[in-house]
C-alpha cells in the first residue's frame, strides 16, 4: 500500500454540491463528484487508473510527498493505493507424437 495526499475543494457557488479532488503527489490524478463521498470514490478510481497506466507504460510511480499542499483546498487527507496483481498464463500444448 502506498499513501498519497488528496486535496478536495468544495464548489460553494454550485447548488449541486460538486467537490473537486486531486492527488497532490501523483500528477494528473484529478476527479470530481457530487458531495465528498462521491468525490473520494471517483478520485480513488482515478488513482487506480493512473497507476495501471504507469504499470503498462513501465513508468515508476511518483514517490509520496507529504509536504505537498494546496492552499486553496478545503480538505486534505491521505489516499491509499492498493493494487492486486494477477498472472494470466495460457498453456498451448505442443502436439505429442502418438
Amino acid at each position: 500500500m502506498i499513501t498519497y495526499k488528496a486535496a478536495y475543494t468544495f464548489d460553494d457557488s454550485d447548488q449541486e454540491g460538486w467537490v473537486v479532488g486531486e492527488v497532490l503527489d501523483f500528477p494528473g490524478t484529478v476527479s470530481q463528484g457530487r458531495g465528498l463521498e462521491d468525490a473520494r470514490r471517483m478520485l480513488g478510481s482515478a488513482l487506480v487508473d493512473m497507476a495501471e497506466s504507469y504499470i503498462i507504460q513501465g513508468t515508476p510511480f511518483p514517490l509520496p510527498d507529504d509536504s505537498r499542499t494546496d492552499p486553496e483546498a478545503d480538505l486534505m487527507e491521505p489516499i491509499y493505493l492498493l493494487l492486486n496483481g494477477a498472472a494470466h498464463i495460457r498453456v498451448i500444448p505442443e502436439d505429442i507424437p502418438a
